[in-house]
């Protein structure tokens, strides 16, 4: 079974790479993580999430956090920590209405980039939360299929300074600015009890 749909096709058809798509399918698409899928995503400090909603609209943003913060829990399965953000619970919300989803990993030293399609679940009581700090909510995915993308438009770029904000254990992370604005201060939620 193919992952192309119609509008895949029509593309392909016109530009005449139905060929090249369908080897790329055959050769590179997998369904188990490998170990080098497993070293690259578990290095990766970031990635970028896809989700829609029940109507299919699309969202997509940036989830970052230290090295090893999405962690691969078996051939077929990974999660990460969702931290404290601003409270609209975009891609949380998507995932909690519609399963499928999309990350995209960049490797920005050595132009690289994997994708992993599946479907996403929401965890607020998963014992692995007790080893991430700062996890509000983890999220799981049972991975549907992974697959390299041409890093050919990659801009190469060195890895800066780690956010500050990031959750670490021992570590009491800045109030982001946004917080203490009279704007939004009286309306952001009562702190939450440490989980464990």
């Amino acid at each position: 079974m193919t992952s192309y749909h119609d509008g895949h096709r029509q593309l392909q058809d016109r530009f005449d790479s139905r060929r090249i798509a369908d080897r790329l399918e055959e050769v590179t698409y997998r369904t188990a993580l490998t170990d080098g899928d497993r070293v690259f995503i578990e290095s990766s400090d970031m990635f970028f999430l896809a989700t829609s909603d029940a109507a299919g609209y699309p969202d997509c943003s940036y989830k970052g956090g230290d090295p090893g913060f999405v962690r691969v829990l078996g051939d077929a399965e990974l999660a990460w920590p969702d931290y404290d953000g601003n409270g609209q619970f975009r891609s949380l919300g998507n995932i909690a209405v519609h399963a499928p989803v999309a990350l995209l990993f960049i490797d920005w030293q050595r132009p690289r980039r994997l994708r992993v399609h599946g479907r996403a679940t929401l965890a607020f009581d998963d014992p692995a939360m007790s080893s991430m700090a700062g996890a509000q909510v983890l999220v799981r995915v049972a991975v549907d299929r992974i697959f390299p993308n041409c890093p050919r438009y990659v801009h190469t770029m060195e890895r800066g300074v780690a956010s500050p904000f990031v959750p670490r254990e021992g570590e009491e992370p800045p109030v982001p600015g946004w917080k203490q604005d009279d704007r939004f201060a009286p309306c952001l939620p009562a702190p939450r009890k440490p989980h464990g």
